[in-house]
């Protein structure tokens, strides 16, 4: 899983991209391909 300040232009990289609020963390999850993970740090 990547951390990243800005997720914003990570989220537009895949279609399945969701941005997700978790536990007042921000995530980017995909259930298609895993390997776009990323959590704003």
């Amino acid at each position: 899983m990547k951390i990243r300040n800005s997720l914003k232009s990570l989220a537009g990289r895949h279609r399945d991209n969701q941005i997700v609020r978790r536990k007042g963390r921000i995530y980017i999850i995909n259930k298609v391909q895993k390997r776009y993970k990323a959590r704003q740090g």
